[in-house]
């Protein structure tokens, strides 16, 4: 399934249906009166976050949602039936957007959340509405109310407790293939992650989703490489992963060319709590292993070292990113009940 992230979405609501001007005409009964009944009210648009889907891929082959119109009043003061809502079913964590791209409609964190993009316009009033004391026969009745039109983006920013920032190539998707049950595809060559993965990773009884997204590289801010396109997924995130390949020639400046595009991605991820990890240490012999720990540690801060492929140094690095997560947003592991034997 391919992976969609942004959709282009023109919606319109229901018009309301017109009111009826009628009169009642029956055998025996000399002054029948008006009974026009009113005009049904037009369907709505509506967003609702549902289960099993994570990613946009539904819109990019239909763009277009209409909501029924609401029917005319009838006589004998019958409404009209109402016009059909329309539903748009997203994944979580789907942002909607004004046409601006700016402008956050709403925010669809939760499964089950549903929002009303577009609200149906009112049946009119039929003639029965009208008749007063001076005016016992009244022969006008409303139009419905125009349904309403617009144009939105949906933005899907994935739902994670872990985002993986790094250069191509720096392990991201070896770690996530090492640690949970995700199977992201892995190579020897920059740029083989090309959309977001998400996998859940356990540590100590608790479990936590992590988000892998492409490599960034020098300019990424300003749409060279990938750009920072995928940044938003790792946005909702309690902490991010800093991973540096132990194999550079210079791990200094490849955690610098990280930190510098994720300052000028925004404060929403710069201020966020990382922790720095110095990656395939299985290819460094001891020397150069503290060597490059102590380079980076200088300006970064203290270091974790691991090997994602030797699985070195793995657990230690989850329970650091355990610390850095809230116990509302921690799931607990399910225990599994020893099997006892029975003849």
């Amino acid at each position: 399934m391919k992976f969609l992230d942004l959709a282009k979405v023109y919606i319109r609501s229901g018009s309301g249906g017109g009111g009826c001007v009628s009169f009642r005409r029956e055998k025996y009964i000399e002054y029948g009166g008006p009974d026009g009944g009113d005009g049904g009210r037009g369907g709505d648009v509506i967003v609702e976050v549902v289960d099993g889907l994570n990613t946009l891929i539904d819109f990019r082959y239909q763009q277009h949602f209409f909501a029924g119109n609401g029917r005319p009043g009838m006589g004998k003061q019958r409404t009209g039936p109402d016009g059909d809502d329309i539903v748009l079913r997203v994944p979580v964590g789907t942002e909607i957007l004004d046409e601006d791209q700016e402008t956050v409609i709403a925010d669809m964190t939760e499964v089950g959340q549903r929002f009303v993009l577009a609200k149906g316009g009112n049946g009119g009033f039929g003639n029965l509405h009208f008749t007063s004391s001076t005016n016992r026969a009244p022969r006008r009745a409303n139009p419905g109310q125009e349904g309403v039109e617009r144009t939105i983006w949906l933005r899907l920013k994935l739902i994670a407790d872990v985002g993986l920032l790094g250069l191509p190539n720096a392990g991201k998707s070896t770690f996530l293939a090492a640690t949970s049950n995700a199977r992201p595809k892995i190579a020897d060559y920059p740029f083989t992650t090309l959309h977001p993965n998400l996998g859940v990773v356990g540590v100590d009884n608790a479990e936590f989703v992590v988000a892998d997204i492409p490599g960034l590289i020098e300019g990424a801010s300003e749409g060279r490489g990938l750009g920072d396109l995928f940044l938003g997924h790792v946005e909702r995130c309690s902490v991010l992963l800093h991973l540096v390949d132990g194999t550079s020639e210079d791990v200094v400046e490849d955690w610098q060319t990280i930190l510098t595009e994720i300052e000028a991605y925004g404060d929403i991820l710069g201020g966020k709590p990382r922790v720095t990890v110095l990656n395939k240490i299985d290819a460094l012999d001891d020397e150069e292993r503290e060597e490059k720990r102590k380079a980076l540690e200088a300006v970064a801060g203290p270091v974790m070292l691991m090997s994602g492929v030797a699985q070195q140094g793995t657990v230690e690095v989850l329970r650091a990113l355990r610390k850095e997560i809230s116990e509302d947003r921690i799931r607990q592991k399910p225990v599994e009940e020893e099997e006892t034997w029975r003849p």
